[in-house]
């Protein structure tokens, strides 16, 4: 049974996680996130080294000109230039 489908009336495997989320946000404050993802940073630095982080972003960049072709790079490059240009 895929996590999307209710059973029985039951909560679906999103609407508890988005239910947790909200009940963690609510006890502990939004910055909590900010708090263990940076803790998590670390550990995962301290354990894998920063060349994992390289290893793992080519990875994602490969995945994104599969996707959208190299041009991608090109068009999102220029949108960035012209919005920084207009910001100076």
């Amino acid at each position: 049974m895929a996590a999307q489908e209710k059973k029985g009336g039951a909560m679906t495997t999103e609407e508890a996680g988005r239910k947790g989320g909200e009940a963690v946000k609510k006890k502990y404050g939004p910055t909590f996130y900010a708090e263990i993802g940076r803790k998590g940073g670390e550990a995962t630095k301290k354990e894998y080294g920063p060349e994992f982080y390289s290893k793992i972003g080519e990875k994602g960049g490969d995945a994104v000109k599969k996707k959208h072709g190299p041009e991608f790079y090109a068009e999102i490059g220029r949108k960035g230039g012209r919005a920084r240009s207009k910001s100076r």
